[in-house]
């Protein structure tokens, strides 16, 4: 079992930043590959950034150069650096985890976090 706690949610203003942390326990961090999606109200979960155990990344399409995702292995934590955010990153953040390689489909992932809120204004 892996247990995923997000944090660094909140309020921001269109262009501004905000950095989200996810801390992963019971489970060797370094085998797990650990990824970022957010869902907008009625909007279907969407795939924001994944990075594998060998720390290959990958991003959506929407967030492509303004995302950084990046893991710690000694402190068992992944970080989604977010700038120049816009309204349409309004959104539940949520971490994943699932073994070794890294997956677009949120299907594949194994563990999921509660999710944290993050809030864009104009």
């Amino acid at each position: 079992q892996v247990r995923l706690v997000e944090s660094g949610g909140g309020l921001a203003q269109a262009g501004g930043s905000l950095r989200l942390s996810c801390a992963a326990s019971g489970r060797t961090f370094s085998t797990l590959a650990m990824g970022w999606f957010r869902q907008a109200p009625g909007k279907e979960r969407e795939f924001v950034a994944v990075i594998s155990w060998t720390r290959i990344t990958y991003y959506g399409d929407s967030v492509k150069g303004r995302f950084t995702i990046s893991r710690d292995n000694a402190k068992n934590t992944v970080s989604l650096q977010m700038i120049s955010l816009n309204p349409e990153d309004t959104a539940i953040y949520y971490c994943a985890a699932r073994m070794f390689n890294g997956d677009t489909d949120y299907s594949h992932y194994d563990y999921w976090g509660q999710g944290t809120q993050v809030t864009v204004s104009t």
